[in-house]
């Protein structure tokens, strides 16, 4: 086997009341120093901001993160960070709050802008201490190394990749996850899932990661249904943060794919969410790839809950992209981007952000720029 990397949180706290003991280690660690809190007016409005507020810690409340979090939202929390001379930092929500986060922690050590540091292992020096609340079971960025921020400017998502953004502690606490809609369920379940997928077919994967990968698919594919059914299921929502934890894991280690580096054009030009891009993507990319990972697509498929036992290896690989189809039409993800408002014209421009995504590299057979303009036909 060649040399692999696994990088994650020094420490998860996982479980209702997770929340509470990152407070306590909090006041143990940092006492009355001042703290960043980053997160978006939904938390606020649903009074879980307040609740942080309210606790001994002494922070200031940075609120404005938006989908697909973008430079100005970045700009604008690393003044506050450096107006109140905060210590540390907590990003508390999904994937935009916990990437802003992930992007002041950077620009606490390091020289702005933040675009400086798109690619792999161009942050040089570690930032201030940050701890993240996850609040959906979808982007796994509590536990990556990955941040995603979209340029005002240029309309590229730079894709940020850096051992030294890891958060020092992450939390999975699924208190906080029993109000999240439908929609926003189903389309961050399937993110996760886009993870442990194209990480376990990935030409970074392994045996540890491919262990995981499958552990995750199985746990999204018997849960996230009952989670979108019913958003107050406290077993299936553990369940899915549990899944998509350790697909974070996977992929923080195995790499991503040509899903993901399809998906971030997508949501960087017309700001759709970055769930919903990759439930679109996922089935289409994975046909693409089967050919070149039958046995694997194999093996998803048993994960997806597909019988197998009378199949060939070459069937159960063909089953594999019809059960990710199914699953995205069970809980109600788009049927493509047509359905979102997006044209072929619209596509066209995606094509080459897309071959230079950083996530590109990791998909198990390179893509030539006539297939991604095909591939991007069929999402439509």
């Amino acid at each position: 086997m060649s040399v692999f990397k696994l990088a994650f949180p020094k420490i998860n706290l996982s479980g209702v009341g997770a929340i509470e003991a990152l407070v306590e280690r909090l006041l143990e660690e940092h006492g009355q120093e001042k703290g960043l809190l980053i997160c978006d007016p939904t938390l606020v409005e649903l009074g879980f901001a307040d609740k942080l507020m309210d606790t001994k810690l002494n922070l200031a409340l940075f609120s404005d993160v938006r989908p697909n979090p973008d430079t100005n939202t970045v700009n604008s929390a690393f003044d506050m960070y450096s107006t109140e001379a905060a210590k540390y930092i907590i990003g508390f929500g999904g994937g935009s709050s916990i990437d802003t986060a992930k992007a002041i922690k950077i620009l606490s050590a390091n020289p702005g802008p933040i675009a400086a540091y798109n690619g792999v292992e161009q942050v040089k020096v570690l930032g201030a201490p940050l701890y993240a609340i996850n609040t959906t079971a979808g982007t796994a960025a509590e536990v990556t190394s990955n941040a995603v921020i979209t340029d005002i400017a240029t309309h590229v998502k730079h894709v940020i990749i850096s051992d030294k953004i890891i958060p020092e502690i992450s939390v999975n606490d699924a208190s906080v996850m029993l109000g999240i809609p439908a929609s926003v369920t189903a389309a961050t379940g399937i993110d996760a899932l886009t993870h442990a997928v194209e990480s376990y077919v990935s030409v970074g994967a392994h045996q540890l990661t491919d262990y995981i990968s499958l552990e995750s698919i199985r746990l999204i594919a018997e849960n996230l249904p009952k989670a979108v059914d019913n958003g107050s299921d406290v077993d299936a929502r553990e369940m899915m943060a549990y899944g998509q934890f350790v697909a974070g894991l996977s992929f923080n280690s195995a790499g991503l794919g040509m899903v993901h580096a399809m998906a971030h054009p997508a949501g960087a030009h017309k700001d759709l969410p970055h769930g919903v891009c990759n439930a679109i993507l996922l089935p289409i990319v994975s046909e693409f790839n089967r050919p070149y990972r039958v046995e694997k697509f194999a093996k998803v498929a048993q994960a997806l809950g597909v019988d197998t036992s009378a199949m060939s290896v070459e069937e159960a690989s063909v089953a594999a992209i019809d059960a990710l189809n199914a699953l995205n039409r069970r809980v109600g993800i788009p049927s493509g981007f047509g359905e979102l408002g997006v044209t072929t014209e619209d596509t066209l421009t995606w094509v080459d952000d897309a071959l230079a995504d950083p996530c590109a590299g990791g998909n198990p057979h390179p893509m030539t720029k006539e297939q991604v303009i095909e591939l991007y036909a069929k999402s439509l």
